[in-house]
């Protein structure tokens, strides 16, 4: 006959070793996000190879925790791994729009599809700040493209319907991408005005320049 002593110490023993691996799955969730994120900077700073380089480092790390997820699908699905495949799926999508413009799947990037979709949302910001350094170049064309992109984004995102209601915070998102575009079409239709202004004084400039030397030669 086993003693309660022996059960309880085994189950201690149990208890002991969940504890090790979630404390390594959590750490490894958290690295996931952090290359994501650092993934998507360096999208920003056109230094996407690299960026390639971090999310290929991530998705071992996502394949491992769903290698995990099998035997302790307990300790894998929890919201701190919801965000890290949030963070992933965004940068994947964020990245494969700027060299291919087209979107990526989540098939193709392994995620389930509310992370994805969370993930998209996101994608918006990211664009709004691609558009305001199109900008600060003087690209208004590819600020409009931006600006675009992410009314293409949203529009479909509440096109989903009843989907679109069973993602726990695609509502949250959507609002706040709503006011993240409204604020950059400002900004993009101030500066293409802007932009055409100056053009318009400077054929002015140009013009008035001419009549004057008419003037002299006709003297």
């Amino acid at each position: 006959m086993v003693s309660l002593k022996a059960v309880l110490r085994q189950i201690r023993k149990e208890l002991k070793g969940k504890e090790k691996i979630r404390e390594k799955t959590q750490a490894d969730m958290r690295k996931v996000t952090s290359l994501s994120k650092q993934a998507i900077l360096f999208i920003h700073q056109k230094r996407n190879q690299e960026a390639k380089k971090l999310l290929e480092k991530a998705k071992e790390i996502i394949a491992r925790l769903n290698a995990i997820a099998k035997e302790h699908p307990e300790i894998i699905h929890s919201g701190l791994y919801d965000i890290a495949l949030q963070e992933y799926s965004e940068a994947n999508i964020f990245l494969t729009l700027v060299e291919e413009s087209r979107f990526i799947t989540p098939t193709e990037i392994n995620v389930p599809s509310t992370d994805y979709v969370l993930g998209l949302a996101d994608v918006i910001g990211e664009y709004r700040r691609l558009a305001l350094d199109a900008l600060r170049e003087g690209d208004s064309k590819k600020s409009e493209k931006c600006l675009q992109i992410m009314d293409e984004i949203y529009t479909e995102l509440m096109a989903m319907d009843e989907a679109y209601m069973l993602v726990p915070g695609l509502r949250r998102k959507c609002d706040v991408a709503r006011k993240i575009i409204e604020t950059t079409r400002g900004d993009v239709t101030h500066e293409v005005r802007r932009q055409s202004l100056e053009k318009f004084m400077k054929r002015f400039e140009i013009l008035e320049k001419h009549l004057k030397i008419h003037e002299k030669e006709a003297k």
